[in-house]
């Protein structure tokens, strides 16, 4: 039986998404396979390859031809440096790690409870400037009272 390491299709319309398997030569591109042995997901920024190095290496000691893609993609990750006794290629480039949700979110939560005790010292400077305003607004209330005074005054010189 003639054996070939290939690429089956999954995912959408536009977006592809691969799984890398052993299968029989003679069987369709999405039937059945021998093993599952890696994925590949070239819409990924970068790529996602992983490969199951040592079972690759089995299939491939033992006869299994790869398929001109995946021969592509194992280059890339080093299986095929190894099987054929080649110097190493360069490290693949890795996707950042992604922020954990839950610290992000109590950070937020933190951060929110800080904000909820802030406004409650202004609050209490609102309250002291309550207290200066009717002071301020003492003079304010006096003044039309002179102001009546003035005209009483003028209306007895008159």
């Amino acid at each position: 039986m003639a054996v070939k390491i290939r690429l089956l299709r999954m995912g959408k319309i536009r977006n592809p998404q691969y799984r890398i398997v052993v299968a029989d030569s003679r069987t369709k591109r999405d039937g059945r396979a021998i093993e599952f042995v890696g994925v590949y997901q070239p819409k990924e920024d970068p790529s996602v390859i992983e490969v199951r190095s040592e079972r690759v290496q089995y299939w491939l000691s033992v006869g299994a031809q790869p398929s001109e893609a995946v021969q592509r993609l194992l280059e890339l990750t080093g299986d095929w440096q190894k099987f054929k006794g080649l110097p190493a290629p360069p490290p693949l480039k890795v996707a950042p790690e992604r922020a954990d949700r839950k610290a992000a979110y109590e950070a937020e939560a933190k951060a929110a409870a800080g904000v909820a005790d802030t406004p409650a010292k202004p609050a209490k400077k609102a309250a002291k400037t309550e207290a200066a305003k009717p002071e301020a607004e003492a003079p304010k209330a006096e003044e039309p009272k002179a102001e009546a005074q003035t005209g009483a005054e003028s209306g007895e010189q008159a």
